[in-house]
């Protein structure tokens, strides 16, 4: 699981479905004459707590965990995303009928929507309006959690400082290998690192590191149409060449393709 995945609109959902939480423990009515105490909450009522605040916080929970998972795992055959959001959309419409006729009491003037209501309506509208508009609204789709920023990127194929931020394929000594004399623990000899490593591509490009700002497949350089990694945001991924709008990326474990969709990526 990913955190640093997560939306703005992803932030949203999460504060709405912790506020309809604390609201189902607040009074659902407000009765004249009636103590304080004696009014019941929600969970004195379990068709309301089930529909109204147990339904959105599962949407919720649903929602982010969508999100956060790579490849999120289905349920009765319905991706948990969608399944999500139409939770959220029945606990805002339980939540306003609910709220015009608390009790189902038809014209009572001495019953009215308690303090648990009021905030379950504005939290599960919240909560709809998040899930919904995550989608559609570019400023909800910036990651929740920024990507740390790198630190200064070296060129193209050369050895990464010891203690620095490497770019993802760089070579390791093999396993059981030994430093040669006057050598770093871990550093390679010169000769050994001239067979593999990476030549700087030609042109005017000049590699840099780059952050997406939502997920983003990333396809193999033969133009086969199956992804062959998904780039997640809040990792730094180095661009090595540009081909026409798109570049090729490599990822942390050393595996190339071409990422198609630039748009709204963070340079570092």
């Amino acid at each position: 699981m990913n955190i640093r995945s997560l939306t703005r609109g992803d932030g949203v959902v999460i504060g709405a479905a912790v506020l309809l939480f604390i609201a189902s423990f607040l009074s659902s009515f407000s009765i004249d004459g009636a103590s304080s105490s004696a009014i019941p909450n929600a969970w004195d009522n379990l068709g309301l707590a089930m529909s109204m605040y147990v339904g959105g916080i599962i949407g919720a929970v649903l929602i982010v965990v969508a999100r956060a998972l790579p490849q999120p795992p289905k349920v009765a055959g319905l991706e948990l995303g969608p399944l999500g959001v139409a939770l959220t959309i029945f606990a805002a419409w339980t939540s306003f009928w609910t709220i015009l006729d608390p009790l189902g009491a038809g014209d009572n003037s001495s019953i009215s929507a308690g303090s648990g209501l009021i905030l379950g309506l504005i939290a599960a509208l919240l909560l709809a309006g998040g899930a919904i508009a995550t989608p559609l609204v570019p400023a909800l789709q910036a990651a929740l959690i920024p990507a740390p920023k790198p630190q200064t990127p070296q060129p193209y194929g050369a050895q990464p400082q010891p203690g620095g931020y490497g770019y993802p394929g760089a070579q390791q000594p093999p396993y059981g290998g030994q430093p040669q004399p006057g050598q770093p623990y871990g550093a390679q000899s010169q000769q050994a690192q001239q067979p593999s490593a990476p030549q700087p591509p030609a042109g005017d490009f000049s590699p840099f590191w780059f952050a997406v700002p939502v997920p983003r497949p990333l396809f193999a350089e033969d133009g086969s149409p199956t992804p062959i990694a998904e780039l997640a945001p809040g990792t730094w991924y180095l661009a090595v060449e540009q081909r026409g709008p798109a570049l090729v990326a490599q990822t942390q474990d050393g595996r190339r393709g071409v990422l198609q969709d630039t748009s709204g990526i963070q340079r570092g």
